[in-house]
Formats: structure tokens, sequence, C-alpha cells
């Protein structure tokens, strides 16, 4: 039995952990080892730890978790029950109880049906200009059009190098008003769908369209579909939200409120899996406000009881 069980062990979930784990609370927390991350060398944008590997960063947090007695599991969470207290329970048959229940188990990228895209994933196939554009400055970027956000990835991506390419590949045609703001900033466009990139010697060459036309390139920009990594709360009846950008669906999430609380009393929620767009120092903000929250819903939970007692 723990006050807290944190399914999740990223930089929302181990935040999360050390606010409970501070205030005295009993914490579980099970990973599953698969940060959304892991491809990538570095964070950065995160204060103080810009360029520091994702495994050092959780490495760190989990050493500070523990040191004020928190608690790991390696695991699959595979269900979610609801009761007093919550089951958890894992692909391997082994159960856990808590008072609480915080989800910050991530979510995963989903890319473009492209051959050769998913193996140079976090290296020069990219999504983010904030997370890796500075070190693809003034190198030959391509942006693959798969919606309607791909003009505005290419203005992004044109703010650090002369050499932007949009291939429209799939994405909605685009408006006057685009072309215009397109050759008014210099960003080639390439009509015509994309076959495959070009790699060599494990560094991505090129673009090849359908008919065989090579456009070189040395970096890709994509649009990935963003889904939730919650298929384990259905038995608590919460569904997530579909997420949508200038009209088109780019993901889901699960709602939450202020204070990290979802839509099931005593299951919270932090970081991606609320917010599909935060950064590694955003998802770690979130994990400390549920944390905190969590705290003070236990704290109201235990006063009451101690009242009851009180007037027994």
């Amino acid at each position: 039995m723990y006050d807290v069980i944190v399914i999740g062990g990223g930089a929302a979930g181990l935040s999360g952990a050390l606010a409970l784990v501070r205030s005295r609370r009993s914490v579980l927390v099970i990973d599953d080892g698969r940060p959304r991350n892991a491809p990538a060398d570095a964070v950065h944008n995160f204060l103080t730890r810009d360029g520091t590997a994702p495994s050092e960063i959780y490495a760190l947090g989990r050493e500070e978790v523990t040191g004020y007695g928190g608690q790991f599991a390696t695991g699959t969470v595979t269900a979610v029950r609801p009761g007093d207290p919550f089951t958890v329970e894992l692909a391997d048959g082994t159960t856990y109880q808590g008072r609480r229940v915080l989800v910050t188990s991530g979510l995963t990228d989903v890319l473009p049906d492209v051959a050769g895209l998913a193996e140079q994933w976090g290296k020069d196939v990219l999504h983010c200009p904030y997370c890796h554009g500075w070190e693809v400055q003034d190198q030959a970027i391509g942006v693959l059009a798969t919606g309607p956000m791909a003009v505005h990835q290419a203005q992004m991506f044109r703010q650090l190098s002369d050499d932007v390419t949009l291939f429209l590949h799939t994405g909605p045609d685009l408006t006057d008003e685009q072309w215009e703001e397109l050759a008014a900033r210099q960003i080639a466009v390439v009509q015509g769908k994309v076959e495959q990139v070009e790699v060599a010697d494990g560094k991505l060459t090129g673009v090849r369209l359908e008919g065989g036309k090579v456009i070189p390139r040395e970096v890709l920009t994509v649009q990935t579909t963003l889904r939730v990594k919650a298929d384990f709360l259905v038995d608590l009846g919460l569904k997530t939200t579909v997420m949508e950008a200038a009209g088109a669906v780019y993901g889901d999430a699960i709602e939450v409120d202020g204070k990290g609380e979802t839509a099931v009393p005593g299951v919270f929620a932090a970081g991606n899996v609320t917010d599909p767009m935060a950064q590694v120092l955003h998802a770690a903000g979130a994990g400390l406000r549920a944390g905190a929250a969590i705290n003070g819903d236990l704290i109201a939970e235990e006063t009451r009881l101690a009242l009851a007692v009180r007037g027994g």
C-alpha cells in the first residue's frame, strides 16, 4: 500500500514524486524504461541542464527521489482498477495499491509513413525547432508537410537556416497568401509525394520523390501524430480528448483541471499525457504542481478522518 503510485518515470513523474516524498508520502514510481526522448542526444531549453542527455537527467532524478525514501518498479502498467485504494496491475501480473495515482506515462510519436524515416528519428529527422534547432542551424533543412502546420514549421526553421525547403507531400494545398509568404522568405516549395529518405554512412543526404528525383537535404523535420500512452485507464472510464490545430487532428491528451486532477477523483495526470507539446522543463513543472495537489488532497482526506474520530 502506497500513498501515491506514479506511472511513468520521466520528468513529470520524477518531479511529482520528489514533491511527494519530501512531504513524507510513501511513493512508488513504475516505469517501463522507454521515454519519448530516448533517441535524442540531449535535452535543450532546460535551464542549468541544457545539453544534458535525457538518461542523465532521469538517473539524477531517480537518485533524488530514492534519497527521500521513494521506491521504483520496472514494468509496463496494463490496468488501473477503481477502488479505495486503486489497484495498479503490471504486464507480469504484479499488482500494487495506492490511495492516489499520478499518470505521467507520456506519449508516442507516430511518424509519417516514409521509407527510412524511422531509422533517422532523433538524429537528423526532427520535429521541434526549440528542441534541436540550434544544433542544425545553417544546414540544408527540409520540412515534410503532412498537415496544415507545415508552413508554420517551415517559417520557424527558416529562422535557423537560409536553406529551407518545404515538401508538400500529403499536406493540404497552399493558399495564395501562403505561397507569397514562403516566397518572401525564400523558402523553396517542392510539390509531389516523398517516397523515402536517402542515407549514406548513417546520415541523411536527401529526400527522394515519387518518380526518383532526389533533393539533397541534411535534415528533415516532420510533424508526428502524438498518441498518449494511457490504454491502462480504460477500467476507470477515463478517455482521452482529441487535440486539434488549424482544424486538423494532431494527437490526443488526458484532460485535467488546474491542479492536474482528471475527471476521476484521486487520479491525477501531468506532462505530455496532458500537454503533448510540453518540453521537459514544462513537464517537470506540471509534475511538481500535480504532486503538491495530491499531497493537499490527501491532507484534506486525513483531516476529515481525524475529525470523524474526534467527533466519535
